[in-house]
C-alpha cells in the first residue's frame, strides 16, 4: 500500500511540475527570445537496482529529471548569418542615401550649367553690365553649391563615425552581458529553468552581437559561449567570464579600421557582416565620392581661373582670378571685386571683344564637370538601387530563417493546450491514486 501511495504522489509532483512549464510556455508565448520547454518525466528505478525473483516490483512511479529547452543549433546559426547580411547592406544603405542626400541637396550639377550657359550671356554683349554681374552671381552660387555639396559629404563622414561609435560601445556592452551569463551558467544546474533561462538570454545576446558584427560562436556543455568577432577565424571577443572591447578609428584616408582589445593585445579584425561591415564600406564610399567631388572642384577653379588670366577685362588689364579656394578643394569663394574684372576678350582685342570666353566653352568641353557630377549621382543611384533589391531578399531570407527556428522553438498555444489538458488529466489521476490508497489502507484497518 506505500507503494502505491509513493507511486501517486511522484505522479502528482512530476505533472505539478510538468502543468508549470506548460504554463510558463504560453505565459511567454510572445515573450522575444524565449524557448518553448518542456519537463523531461522518466520512471523511477527500483532502489537497488536489480530486480529478484523472491520480489517483483511493478513500478516506482515517475520523477522530472529536468527542463529540456526547444531549439536547432543550425536553425538559429542561420538566422545570425542572415541577420548579419542584412544589418550590412542597411548600413551601406543608409550611406549611400546620405550620399546622395550630399550631392542632390546643393544642385551642384545643375549650378555647373546654369555658370557656363550665364557666361554666353557676356560673350553676347561683352559690355553690358547685367550679364556681368549676372555671371558674378552664377560664380557665387556655382561656389556655393561645391561649399554646401562637400560639407554635407563631411557631416555624412561624421555621423557615420558617430554611428560607428555607438555600435562599437553597443558590442562592449553586449560583450559585457554574455561574460556575466557564461558565469551564471557555469553556476546553475543542467536541466533547470534558470538554466533554461541564461540559456535564452545567451542567445538574445548573440543574436544582437551578429546583427552588429559577424561573429563565430562555439559553446561547451554548459552552455558558456565563445565568441570570435570577424567569423570563426577572427580573434576571440568572450571567453568564459572574460570580455575584450572593440575599438574604431577612421584615418585621414576615410577607411574605417576595427580592432579587438583583450589581455593587454589589440588585434585588427575585418569584419564582413553586420554593421561595421556596412560602417566599413559606408566610410570607404563617402570618401571615395569626397575625392571624385574634389578632383572635380580642383579642376573647375584652377581651369576658369586659368581662362581669366588669359584674357583681358573691361578695362584691359590682365584678368584676375574668379575663385580662391580655403582649408578644403570645395571651400571655394569669388573673389573677382567687379563684374568689370571678367576678361571677356582676347589679348589685344578691344572691350566689345569675346574671343577669350571660347576658351572657357572649350575648358566646359574638355573638362566635363557637369557630366562627372552627373555621372557621381547617377552611380550612387544606380548602387542605392542595387543595394535596396540585395536588402529585399536579404529580408525575406531573414524572415525564413527566423520562421525555421520558431518552427522548432517557439511556443505553439494549440500545442500547449493539449499538453495542458493532458498532464491536467495526469495531475487528477495520481491524486486519484493516492485517493484509493488511503481508501484501501482505512479499509484496512477498519477490518482490524
Amino acid at each position: 500500500m506505500s507503494d502505491l501511495l509513493s507511486i501517486g504522489a511522484s505522479g502528482v509532483r512530476a505533472y505539478q511540475s510538468a502543468l508549470t512549464t506548460v504554463s510558463d510556455n504560453i505565459a511567454n508565448a510572445a515573450t522575444p527570445g524565449y524557448s518553448r520547454r518542456s519537463a523531461s518525466l522518466a520512471e523511477v528505478a527500483p532502489s537497488n537496482g536489480v530486480l529478484t525473483a523472491q520480489r517483483v516490483t511493478t513500478g516506482n512511479g515517475v520523477i522530472v529529471t529536468g527542463v529540456a529547452r526547444a531549439g536547432d543549433p543550425f536553425r538559429i546559426a542561420a538566422v545570425r548569418t542572415a541577420g548579419a547580411d542584412l544589418a550590412r547592406t542597411e548600413t551601406s544603405i543608409d550611406a549611400l542615401d546620405r550620399i546622395e542626400a550630399s550631392l542632390a541637396g546643393a544642385n551642384l550639377a545643375g549650378t555647373l550649367t546654369s555658370f557656363f550657359n550665364t557666361f554666353r550671356g557676356v560673350a553676347a554683349n561683352p559690355t553690358a553690365s547685367a550679364p556681368r554681374a549676372a555671371a558674378v552671381e552664377a560664380a557665387a552660387s556655382v561656389a556655393s553649391a561645391f561649399t554646401a555639396t562637400g560639407r554635407a559629404l563631411d557631416q555624412a563622414a561624421a555621423d557615420l563615425d558617430s554611428s560607428a561609435e555607438g555600435a562599437v560601445a553597443r558590442i562592449n556592452t553586449l560583450a559585457t552581458a554574455l561574460a556575466r551569463v557564461n558565469n551564471g551558467l557555469g553556476r546553475s544546474s543542467a536541466g533547470s529553468a534558470g538554466q533554461a533561462s541564461l540559456l535564452d538570454q545567451r542567445d538574445q545576446l548573440l543574436d544582437e552581437l551578429s546583427g552588429l558584427t559577424d561573429i563565430g560562436v562555439t559553446t561547451d556543455v554548459l552552455g558558456r559561449a565563445t565568441v570570435t568577432v570577424g567569423g570563426s577565424a577572427g580573434p576571440v571577443l568572450v571567453d568564459g567570464v572574460d570580455a575584450g572591447t572593440v575599438t574604431f578609428a577612421r584615418g585621414q584616408s576615410g577607411v574605417a579600421s576595427f580592432a579587438v582589445f583583450r589581455a593587454g593585445t589589440a588585434t585588427g579584425i575585418a569584419p564582413t557582416g553586420g554593421t561595421l561591415a556596412g560602417i566599413a564600406e559606408g566610410a570607404q564610399r563617402i570618401s571615395d565620392t569626397r575625392r571624385e567631388l574634389n578632383q572635380i572642384a580642383t579642376d573647375f577653379v584652377s581651369g576658369v581661373n586659368a581662362v581669366q588670366a588669359q584674357g583681358r577685362d573691361l578695362d584691359g588689364a590682365p584678368g584676375a582670378a574668379l575663385f580662391a579656394v580655403g582649408t578644403t578643394p570645395t571651400d571655394i569663394s569669388v573673389t573677382l571685386a567687379s563684374p568689370r574684372g571678367i576678361a571677356a576678350a582676347a589679348v589685344g582685342g578691344g572691350p566689345r571683344d569675346n574671343g577669350n570666353l571660347t576658351a572657357l566653352e572649350t575648358l566646359r568641353t574638355s573638362g566635363a564637370f557637369e557630366s562627372q557630377t552627373v555621372g557621381l549621382i547617377a552611380g550612387n543611384a544606380a548602387t542605392l538601387q542595387s543595394r535596396r533589391t540585395v536588402a529585399d531578399a536579404q529580408g525575406a531570407i531573414r524572415d525564413g530563417a527566423i520562421a525555421a527556428r520558431d518552427a522548432v522553438s517557439g511556443v505553439s498555444l494549440d500545442a500547449e493546450a493539449v499538453d495542458l489538458l493532458r498532464f491536467q488529466q495526469a495531475y487528477q489521476a495520481s491524486s486519484r491514486v493516492i485517493q484509493v490508497a488511503r481508501d484501501t489502507l482505512q479499509s484496512l484497518l477498519d477490518i482490524r
